[in-house]
């Protein structure tokens, strides 16, 4: 019996041994599952951080603030061209103009400009509206050269706060001597690598946001020549 009973107490103890150990290990990782946020991470990243952050801000600001701006210039009145049309046809040039005036459109400033040529050669009609035209576009495509700059520069960005981080890790390594060891050379290298996914995401959010203002106005830019077109028409109609 002492035998047994000497056993199963050996058994015992080890059992509570495996299992302290199984705690002081969870209590261990449980700070390290802590540290892995998004903030933490942020701040691991350094100083390479602090341009990405602010290259995402304003590419963001310039997605909202075009996009508000493109769709306001994209909203059509179809009864507008039917309006302009009876004023010219009828001799009131004056009410045309202010018709467009209260319309404040892109198209409608063109239309103006115009209606401010009859009577000149359709050439010349047709260039100042162009003009007009090319005017409104680059108003309206401003802020997009930032987001394709930002697009292919946020991810180099982040590269560089990479390899600089990955120089600070081994020179830590090798600075440790013979106390080096792989957790060292671990913990250097996922927090360069920190900026390299900021500057992808970055890049990322910046090319998307480019794509799509640019299809949005693709759009007006339509619009734009369709009422270009039909203004040249309604000046060509023969009078009656």
């Amino acid at each position: 019996m002492s035998i047994l009973s000497t056993i199963l107490t050996q058994s015992d103890t080890l059992a509570r041994a495996a299992a302290d150990s199984i705690a002081a290990t969870a209590a261990t990782a449980s700070p390290t599952d802590q540290e892995l946020s998004i903030w933490s991470l942020c701040l691991k990243g350094g100083f390479i951080m602090i341009p990405l952050a602010v290259l995402s801000i304003v590419s963001i600001y310039i997605l909202i603030e075009r996009y508000l701006a493109i769709s306001a210039a994209a909203r059509e009145d179809h009864t507008f061209m039917k309006r302009i049309k009876d004023y010219i046809h009828d001799g009131e040039i004056e009410s045309a103009m202010k018709l467009c005036r209260r319309t404040n459109t892109p198209y409608s400033r063109l239309v103006m400009k115009g209606i401010s040529r009859i009577g000149r050669p359709m050439n010349d009609v047709l260039v100042a509206i162009e003009n007009v035209g090319n005017m409104e576009v680059s108003a309206l495509a401003k802020g997009f050269t930032w987001l394709a700059t930002t697009a292919s520069g946020a991810p180099m960005i982040g590269f560089l706060g990479t390899v600089t981080g990955m120089v600070k890790a081994f020179f830590s390594l090798a600075s440790a001597g013979t106390a080096a060891n792989v957790s060292v050379l671990a913990g250097g290298i996922y927090e360069a690598l920190v900026t390299t996914v900021a500057g992808l995401v970055v890049g990322i959010i910046a090319l998307f946001a480019y794509n799509f203002l640019v299809s949005r106005l693709n759009k007006v830019m339509k619009q734009l020549e369709a009422k270009t077109m039909e203004f040249m028409d309604l000046l060509n109609e023969p009078v009656k």
